[in-house]
């Protein structure tokens, strides 16, 4: 059973685009969203220098979404570092204890747990050039740190960067969400509605060739991913090698067919119902 929560946000300096802290009712962690820019007037903050994590968050050379996972014992003076050292990044998102109750184990933990859940989701690129050690800690500690995680990652989500959430969260579907579409030249894929759009699942097959009508936007897409082998070639066939996410259910479709598709019509239920027959 899930509870409503209350989160409270303060603008520091009256800017909806500048320093920013979130706070959730009953929890102990306070979040600070700072943009490149702002971070020099952070020195009027000082439990800003207390022991925090802090995700930087930018683009790469790719122009993908980027993360830095970081810990430090002093946050402010870690990023007045990151501001000499680290180019890509924008904006950095600080979690600390307003009653000052993580220690260096602690940070070392959830750094390596939000690590490991970056990598998982894989939303961004992550910029960390070692996985961070897991620090021995007691039951106890990793059953506290763990709730903290929990929150952390929520406020994140909150504060715009899905960084931690999965595209299909499979504890929470089931076969009877499943959408099924068939097509021409070997399409076959298996499709979930999610609140961001459409996901075609992994395993999936796209149309091995597209048609003369296919649009430049959808073939610089399609093109995109084979090329980031996110579709390879197996067999002769063209193969999802993960989850791949899209702004709607026709998007999807045109992209397995390789033609142009309306998706409320192509995607269907393992009783042949479309998803605008389903709405």
């Amino acid at each position: 059973m899930t509870f409503g929560k209350t989160i409270k946000m303060f603008l520091i300096d009256g800017d909806p685009s500048g320093r920013l802290t979130c706070e959730l009712s009953n929890w102990t962690g306070l979040a600070y969203r700072i943009p490149r820019t702002e971070v020099k007037k952070c020195g009027d903050r000082p439990n800003l220098n207390s022991t925090g994590v802090y995700m930087l968050f930018g683009r790469n050379h790719d122009d993908k979404e980027a993360v830095y996972i970081g810990e430090a014992e002093e946050v402010y003076t870690r990023l007045q570092s990151h501001l000499r050292e680290k180019d890509f990044w924008n904006e950095v998102i600080v979690f600390i204890s307003k009653d000052e109750n993580l220690n260096k184990a602690h940070i070392k933990y959830i750094e390596n747990k939000l690590y490991e859940k970056a990598k998982a989701a894989n939303r961004y690129d992550v910029l960390n050039g070692n996985i961070p050690p897991m620090p021995a800690i007691s039951e106890a500690d990793r059953a506290e740190m763990d709730e903290f995680i929990s929150n952390l990652v929520m406020m994140v989500n909150t504060l715009g960067h899905k960084l931690f959430v999965e595209i299909k969260d499979t504890s929470d579907s089931n076969d009877s969400e499943l959408l099924y579409l068939k097509g021409a030249r070997g399409a076959k894929a298996q499709g979930i509605q999610t609140q961001e759009g459409f996901v075609v699942l992994q395993g999936s097959r796209i149309a091995i060739s597209i048609v003369n009508s296919y649009s430049e936007r959808l073939t610089a897409k399609r093109n995109e991913l084979i090329d980031s082998k996110k579709v390879q070639i197996i067999n002769d066939e063209y193969v999802v090698m993960e989850d791949l996410l899209f702004s709607s259910p026709s998007t999807a479709a045109e992209i397995v067919l390789g033609r142009s598709a309306n998706g409320l019509i192509e995607w269907k239920d393992t009783y042949g119902k479309s998803i605008k027959e389903l709405n």
